[in-house]
This record gives structure tokens, sequence and C-alpha cells, in this order.
């Protein structure tokens, strides 16, 4: 029963990858996603009353709340398609699935504290009530792409959408316009299909079963396995986003091709990983194997940049749709993990971690070759849009002026500004062609980008 309420979020999280890809080329990616939030956040707080009445409607709310959850990610590249410029995309992206590991740093614990103050059901009412109120949150704050937002200025707007080109001018892809066979036959496509298995499979073994292994292997108490199980997930939230800022800084100086920092820092974060967990399965100690974890946490925060963020590099015009499917397959190891832990570990022996762990291992090495193969950082031939159904891009040609209007504080204002020339669209030999571009770029004002300087 315990393995069936454990992988039962990801039967229904399995189902909706796919068409949630396509609901977020559809919709506005923005209102996909918070909504996706804000009814998971809801169904939380009826798992309480379902544990209270039939433990069968707990895998029942369980496969709603994976239902649900199915769109965001793939909702997360719809929104990501219109904002992230090709040279910023890593570090965006990144700083965005930090979130994911955030939780896990402030769950752990604060889960235990609940559990241990109040009763096991107060994490169910906490996170439900703080879900619905970041929704509302989330609904005044967000906009599906740019061009809507009330308070950008001219020059943001023409920097984000002159640097994504026209990939994001098209039609958007419907069931029948999709290049299906293109994506099945893509080992790029595959590439990160293995390395989303790949690292799903780890991933939910730490998460579902790291407090399991502290307690059962050395003892620990459920409110120290908390505090203990947070650390590595720290690190995580910590180091994702460096290693997004890290492989822009990379691409963007020409250091490496766009290709090359996709798999340096896809294998060399989850190969330390796999080799961590080998430490991990051999430690006699609950400070050893923390430590191991921590560290082997730590370093796969790298490889975030690489296969996580390479579907927009190879189809951005696809990319809700390729994480649908990537995440997808990745869910696969959501429902078959809980299983096969379960089954060898169900003796709770020394020996019977070992051998979980060992595993974790392999699948992570496996996991890397295919990705060092096979991944590639280049858009591809077939994920530019059928010339039938492109747009022609909104700017003027040369050194014309383009007006744009935005909402201001007190109303609408018409902003003028100088068509210069800004990040060219996302492929590698971008870094490498001599144009007679301006040195300088248009940068752009948000505060928080690097590129800026206030003095201007």
């Amino acid at each position: 029963m315990e393995s069936a309420v454990d992988s039962s979020f990801f039967w229904g999280y399995l189902v909706t990858q796919v068409p949630g890809g396509f609901l977020a080329s559809k919709y506005p990616a923005n209102r996909i996603f918070g909504m996706a939030i804000a009814t998971s956040s809801f169904l939380n707080l009826l798992l309480p009353v379902a544990a209270d009445t039939q433990p069968a409607l707990i895998i029942i709310v369980r496969i709603l709340q994976g239902l649900v959850e199915g769109v965001t990610y793939p909702a997360c590249h719809g929104i990501w398609r219109y904002w992230a410029p090709p040279l910023e995309r890593s570090r965006l992206a990144t700083l965005a699935f930090s979130g994911s590991y955030a939780g896990v740093v402030l769950g752990m614990p604060l889960s235990g504290m609940l559990t241990a103050g109040v009763g096991w059901q107060a994490p169910f009412y906490f996170y439900g009530v703080m879900g619905l109120i970041w929704y509302i949150a989330w609904l005044w704050l967000t906009f599906e792409k740019p061009a809507k937002h009330p308070t950008i200025s001219a020059r943001e707007l023409f920097y984000i959408e002159q640097s994504l080109g026209t990939t994001t001018q098209a039609a958007m892809p419907t069931l029948s316009t999709t290049p299906w066979s293109k994506f099945f036959s893509s080992m790029p496509v595959y590439a990160i299909i293995v390395a989303n298995f790949c690292r799903s499979w780890n991933f939910y073994l730490l998460v579902l079963f790291q407090a399991s292994y502290l307690s059962t292997r050395f003892g620990l108490k459920i409110k120290e396995t908390g505090f203990l199980g947070a650390l590595p997930h720290l690190l995580m939230t910590i180091i994702v986003p460096i290693g997004g800022m890290l492989a822009d800084y990379v691409r963007k100086n020409g250091i490496m091709t766009t290709t090359n920092v996709r798999r340096v820092f896809n294998c060399g974060g989850f190969g330390m990983e796999g080799l961590f967990f080998v430490v991990v399965a051999y430690s006699n100690t609950a400070i050893a194997a923390n430590v191991a974890l921590t560290l082997g946490v730590a370093f796969s925060g790298f490889a975030i940049s690489g296969f996580n963020v390479n579907h927009l590099d190879i189809a951005p015009r696809y990319a809700s749709i390729l994480m649908g499917m990537s995440n997808g397959i990745g869910t696969i190891a959501g429902l078959i993990c809980p299983i096969v832990i379960d089954h060898i570990t169900r003796d709770h022996s020394q020996h019977s971690w070992k051998i979980v762990f060992l595993m974790a291992a392999t699948v992570h090495f496996i996991g890397i070759t295919f990705y060092a193969i096979f991944a590639s950082g280049e858009l591809q031939p077939w994920a530019d849009p059928p010339s039938s159904i492109k747009s022609p891009p909104p700017f003027q040609d040369g050194k014309g002026v383009v007006d744009y209007g935005t909402m201001g504080q007190f109303g609408y204002t018409n902003q003028i500004v100088t068509a210069e020339t800004v990040q060219p669209e996302s492929k590698d030999t971008y870094m490498y062609e001599e144009t007679n571009a301006p040195t300088e770029p248009l940068k752009p004002t948000n505060p928080f980008n690097p590129f800026i300087n206030n003095n201007q």
C-alpha cells in the first residue's frame, strides 16, 4: 500500500506531460502554470480527510494532483520561450528550477517540525493554504509575454523580442503541424530523454527514501532526518543558478560551444553525483553518508544547466512539447523507483541499501555516457516552422526606428527607441560568425540583469 501511495502521484503526472506542452503552446503558459499549482494546493487540503475516511482515497487525490502538476514543467518552458534571450537561458531557467529544490530545503525540516509539534495533518494544511496565497500573487505579478507586460520599458521589450528572432512569431504548433517523426528520429532529443529519466530516478530516490535510509540504516529520528535531508537540497538551491550563470558566461565569451557546455555540465554534474553514490553505498557512519550525499547532490546542480535547458537550444518553438515528452519519460522513473526500492529494502538490511545506491550510480553512468555521445546544443533543422506558417518580423530592417506603446504608471505612453543589434538567434554559430554589427549590443533595463550599466 505504501509503495502504491508513493507512486500514485506519478500515474497522473505521466498522463498530462505532452498535453501540458500543447496547453502551454495554445494558452498563456503563466496561467496554465499558476492554475496547476493552485489546484494541487487545494487537493492537498483534502489529503488528511481522505486518509481518515478511506486509504484508497489518498491514491485518488494523489493521482489528481499528478494530473494537474504534470503541466507545470512544460508550462515553465512555455514561459521562457517568450522571456529568455538565448545568452540568458541557462541562468534564467536554472533560477526558476532552483525553486523546486528550495521547496525541499524548507519543506523537509518544516514538515518534521509541524508533524512533531502539531500532528501529521499539519503539513498538508499548511502547504495547501500557502499554495493558494501564492497563486493570488502569481496572477498579479506575471504576464504571458513581454509585449503584454504593463510596465516593461520599450528598450527592454525590443531587446528580448529581437534577440529571440522569428521563432516566437510563427503560428503555434498544433497536433498536425508538430514534426513528431523528427522528434522520434532525433538523437539529441533522445539524449535529453535519457538524461531526464536517469536524473528523475535518483531525484525521486532521494526525495522519497533519503529519510528512510538515514532512519533505518543509522537510527536517526524523523526530526533529524528532516534537517539532514534538507542540506543537500540547500546546496542544490545555491548551485543550480550559479551553474546557469557560469554556463552562460562560458557560452557568451566563446570559451565553449553550446553543445560542449551542455555536455560538460550535464556529464560532469551527474558523473560526480554517481561517484558519491558509490561512497554512500560503502559508508558505515551517518556523517560519512551525509557528507557524500550532500556533495553528490551539490555537484548534480551543475547538470541542470545541461539537459534541463537543452530543449530551448535545439527547438525553442517546440520546447514545451519536448519538455513534456522528456519529463513524461522521466516520470516513468517515478513510477518504477518506489516499487523497486521497496522490494530491495524490504528487510532494511545494510546490504540492501548498498544495492540501492550502487544501482543509482550505475543509472547515472549509463545516462551521462549516452548524453556525451548524442547531445547537441544547436538549433535543429526541423525546429524552424514551415515557411508557409512563418509570420513576418515585427521590426523594421536597418537603422530605422521602432515605436512601442506601453502602459505606464499613468496610462498609455509611446516610447521611441533606435533599432540596434541585439543577441542573434540561438544557433551555435552565432558566437563565431563575424558580422558588421556594433560591438555594443542593446542592453536590457532589468535591474537584476548583469549586462546593465545603471549609469547610462
